[in-house]
């Protein structure tokens, strides 16, 4: 199992990396990605590495999100409102 833990956190990092590429506006940056990570792991693995999988997850499981990683998803609701 502890083999096992490296790939899928490069998977996660990918995964989350390739959901960002797709969608500029949405790109993240490298504290946002390492704010998720984690909950990414520990929420939505069966979705790793399918970014939009992991990234629909993570927003419907928001409520069990970390603060860090619920404040993520807060900023970018808050920001892409009242900068468009």
């Amino acid at each position: 199992m502890t083999r096992l833990m490296p790939a899928l956190f490069a998977s996660a990092v990918v995964a989350l990396g390739s959901a960002a590429a797709l969608a500029q506006e949405n790109q993240g940056t490298a504290e946002q990605r390492a704010a998720c990570t984690p909950d990414a792991f520990r929420l939505c693995s069966a979705y790793i590495p399918d970014p939009s999988g992991v990234e629909a997850c993570l927003r419907q499981r928001k409520s069990d999100l970390s603060a860090a990683c619920k404040a993520v998803f807060d900023h970018a609701t808050t920001g892409s409102a009242r900068g468009k």
